[in-house]
Formats: C-alpha cells, sequence, structure tokens
C-alpha cells in the first residue's frame, strides 16, 4: 500500500509539472503585438514572417518574436563640435525625425538601426558645417537641414529607415565670438542710425529745394501773368487812344471840310488875309531853326503888310476928321 501511494504521488506531481510546463510553454508562445507596432518572427533563427498588431501564437521552443516600433520618433543627439568653411568652431545640437518603413531591413540589414543613423547623423553634420562659412551657418537653419537630409537620406533608407527631416536645435558660437558679433551688430546698428540720419538730411534738402523750386516757378508764373496783364491793359489803352485819335481825326477832318465848305461859300476878306500870312511869316521866323526859308510868295506878304499899315492909318484917320466936322471917307 505504501509502494502504490508513492507511486501514485510520483506520477501526480510527474503529472503537475507537466501540467505547469505545458501552460508556461502555453502561456510563452501567446504574444500580443500593439498598435503603431509589428512583430517579426524568427523560427530557430531565421526570419519567418512580419506579423501585424494583435494576438500571435508561436511554437514554444523554436520561434522567437521581435517587436518593432513603426511610428516616426525622433532622435536628440548631444552638442557636437564642428568647424565652419572659415575654421569657427562651432556646437551643434540637432534632432533627427526618423520611420521605420522596412522591418526586415533595419533587423537583418544592420545591427542597430538607431546607432546606425545617429553616428550618421553626427557625420552629416560635420561635413554640411564644413562647406558653411560662420555667417551662413546662423542665418541659413533651413539650408543646413536639406544639406543634412540630403546626405543622409541614401545610406538610411538600405537600412529601411526614412528621414522625415532634420531639425537644428542650437548653434552655440565660442565666446569670443559671439563679443565679436555683439560688437559687430552694435556698428552696423550705429552704421544703420548714421546711414538713416543722412538719408533724412538728404530728403530734407531734397523737399526744401523743391519747395523752394516751386515758390520760384510760382513767383515767374505770377510775373509772367501779371506782365501779360499788364500787356493786355497797355494795349487795350493804346487801342483806346487809337480809336479816340482816330474819332478825333474823323471829327476834325468833318470839321475842316464843313470849314473849307464855309470858305467856298464866302468871300474872305483881304486884310483878314493879309494879317493871317503875316502870322505866319511871324511863326517861321522865331523858329528855333540854322536856316531860314523865305516863302516865294514874300513880296506878296509885303504888300499885303503895306496894304495893312494904309487900313491902320486910314483907322487911325476917321477919328481925327470926326474930330474937325469933316466926314471920314468910303474905301
Amino acid at each position: 500500500m505504501l509502494a502504490t501511494s508513492a507511486a501514485a504521488g510520483v506520477v501526480l506531481g510527474i503529472v503537475l509539472v507537466a501540467i505547469v510546463i505545458i501552460l508556461f510553454g502555453f502561456t510563452r508562445s501567446l504574444k500580443i503585438v500593439q498598435q503603431g507596432s509589428v512583430g517579426v518572427i524568427k523560427r530557430l533563427g531565421e526570419y519567418k514572417k512580419t506579423k501585424q498588431p494583435g494576438i500571435s501564437v508561436l511554437v514554444p521552443l523554436v520561434d522567437k518574436m521581435e517587436k518593432v516600433d513603426m511610428r516616426e520618433f525622433p532622435m536628440t543627439g548631444d552638442q557636437q563640435a564642428v568647424i565652419t568653411a572659415d575654421n569657427v568652431s562651432l556646437w551643434v545640437s540637432a534632432t533627427i525625425f526618423c520611420q521605420v518603413i522596412d522591418v526586415k531591413a533595419a533587423l537583418f540589414e544592420i545591427a542597430d538601426y538607431m546607432l546606425a543613423v545617429d553616428q550618421l547623423s553626427r557625420t552629416a553634420l560635420r561635413a554640411v558645417f564644413g562647406e558653411l562659412t560662420l555667417d551662413q551657418s546662423l542665418s541659413q537653419r533651413e539650408t543646413i537641414n536639406t544639406r543634412m537630409q540630403d546626405h543622409m537620406a541614401d545610406a538610411a533608407m538600405k537600412w529601411g529607415v526614412r528621414l522625415n527631416r532634420i531639425e537644428i536645435l542650437d548653434i552655440t558660437p565660442p565666446n569670443n565670438v559671439l563679443q565679436a558679433m555683439s560688437e559687430q551688430k552694435e556698428a552696423e546698428q550705429h552704421k544703420r542710425a548714421a546711414i538713416l540720419k543722412s538719408e533724412g538730411e538728404q530728403q530734407a534738402a531734397v523737399n526744401s529745394a523743391g519747395g523752394r523750386k516751386s515758390a520760384a516757378i510760382l513767383e515767374a508764373e505770377g510775373s509772367k501773368q501779371a506782365s501779360i496783364l499788364a500787356a493786355e491793359a497797355e494795349m487795350k489803352v493804346l487801342e483806346l487812344q487809337a480809336e479816340g485819335e482816330k474819332k478825333a481825326r474823323a471829327l476834325r477832318g468833318e470839321g475842316e471840310a464843313a470849314a473849307l465848305t464855309a470858305i467856298d461859300g464866302a468871300t474872305i476878306n483881304p486884310n483878314t488875309l493879309a494879317v493871317l500870312q503875316l502870322r505866319a511869316l511871324q511863326d517861321i521866323a522865331t523858329a528855333p531853326n540854322a536856316k531860314v526859308v523865305v516863302p516865294y510868295e514874300a513880296a506878296g506878304l509885303i504888300g499885303g503888310a503895306e496894304m495893312l499899315v494904309d487900313v491902320l492909318k486910314g483907322v487911325g484917320a476917321r477919328p481925327n476928321a470926326a474930330v474937325n466936322g469933316a466926314p471920314p471917307s468910303s474905301t
């Protein structure tokens, strides 16, 4: 009975151990793949297949699963010393956003693709900054990102890794370079202020000259307009004067015509004609001329003068005759 009980106990223990081993192996054969990842099954060390997210059952002690994250992930490296094309040492840090697109290549083409991408980024960083000057390195970050991505894309693609983008986080020049840059910036600010001041003075001078020019033009136009108005007024006065003289001449012509008509219709007294001739001769004699021209009718004038003297004598004798009682003689 004792032997039977011992044998039964051994069998029960073996059964229990077998059950535990089976349960342990079954639990080890069940694998759950989370969303965003895939599971690579290797059977006896050889690539078997790729399992999508969900639950998978493996062959115990034969299959092995390795999970790979397929989501985009950032790789931030520490600061690295680089030298620019103009021999300036800089400390640079960058972040690489990459994503596994070929699981088989990422696991079997290279031992550690994350380490490989990190080392490749360091090499690309030195190469890109070595082609740029300090000013270009500080001002052309987009260009640096593009060049680094172009430099790394082909190599990373062989490992099943795609580089989505690269961002330069920080660029730190040495202290002496920072001080020189500060002084340069201050000098540029002073230069810009001087340029702006000179441009302002130049613009003010141009505006002042333009104002003087406009004033001179307006003054000249005003003078021109005034001269035109004065000339027009003078011309109007002359026209009025000419019109008046024309009317006067017309009136004088009408008067002379009337006088001539009256003279033609009347008999002039010879004594009056003699007086008029003597007055004309007196005007000629008193004129300020170097030469005196005696008219051809001078003899007639002398005769007229003698006639006038006789008339005057006759006029003087008439009162005396009246006084003496003798009647005046008729001529």
